[in-house]
């Protein structure tokens, strides 16, 4: 259905179409708005609504805690820790499971011979590995890195593999027909078509290593933004506990949206159909 075919039928309409993106100060405008509602009515209940600051602690309160804890470098140095774990384990969960998913996608030999398996792994915590990792590797950071690749590494596999299932069968066979070989067909032609579904892959997975860190420094660990939580938690400094939380909130958005201008740079063709 054409645009003027389906004005014709549809009502026009900015904010509601299906599919179709909106004009960029609207756009910039909701995205201000849901930052600034959430924030504005934790300001709202803290000042009017009688509640402990042990409980929940004000907007100012906490930004009073994120000074004190950054002019000491103790949030800086738990953020370092923390940054350093996830990226170390997510750069190897990635560097491989991004291969394999590639050719458990491509080769229905390989896939019959490890989806089972992978299958398996998914459904198993990775947190229930951690007594494990602790009495093979210490209490070092092996086991948190490890611990980071184990909870990444299958669910990515699995997704790069579902993204290389919807490559055009037309698309390789053109290729065939063009007198490409398999190798040339996969590098040249399966690849690209599946670089954006690896990409938000990984910025789905990302998610998956941040939770899987704070959950290992919660045990063992004398810094990481995890080992914030937990002892402010407790000797009762929520204020601390947010500014923890908020940290991590801010790094997971930073990288979220490092991996969308990534997608639109590298992949524009991809983002023209979205």
């Amino acid at each position: 259905m054409t645009t003027q075919s389906r004005s014709k039928i549809l009502r026009r309409t900015v904010l509601w179409e299906l599919v179709e993106e909106i004009p960029k100060p609207i756009s910039t405008l909701l995205i201000i708005t849901s930052i600034a509602v959430p924030i504005f009515l934790w300001w709202l209940i803290t000042t009017f609504g009688n509640i402990d600051p042990k409980f929940l602690p004000s907007p100012a309160k906490v930004m009073e805690a994120f000074g004190r804890l950054w002019s000491t470098r103790e949030l800086l140095k738990d953020t370092v820790a923390s940054l350093w774990r996830v990226g170390v384990g997510f750069f190897l969960a990635s560097i491989l499971s991004i291969p394999l998913g590639i050719l458990m996608g491509s080769y229905a030999t390989i896939r019959a011979l490890l989806e089972p398996i992978f299958g398996l792994m998914r459904y198993m915590p990775a947190p229930a590995f951690i007594p494990l990792l602790i009495l093979y590797l210490g209490v070092g950071e092996e086991p948190k890195i490890l611990l980071i690749f184990i909870g990444v590494f299958f669910f990515n596999a699995l997704m790069v593999m579902d993204t290389v299932k919807f490559v055009p069968k037309d698309l390789i066979e053109s290729t065939y027909m063009l007198g490409g070989n398999r190798w040339q067909t996969l590098i040249q032609v399966i690849f690209p078509h599946v670089v954006p579904g690896i990409i938000d892959a990984c910025r789905i997975n990302l998610a998956a290593a941040w939770q899987l860190v704070i959950v290992s420094e919660l045990i063992a660990s004398t810094e990481g933004l995890g080992r914030r939580i937990s002892v402010a938690g407790r000797f009762l400094r929520t204020d601390e506990i947010f500014v923890g939380l908020i940290v991590i909130g801010v790094i997971g958005l930073f990288f979220d949206l490092l991996f969308q201008y990534l997608l639109r740079v590298s992949c524009q063709w991809a983002t023209q159909k979205r």
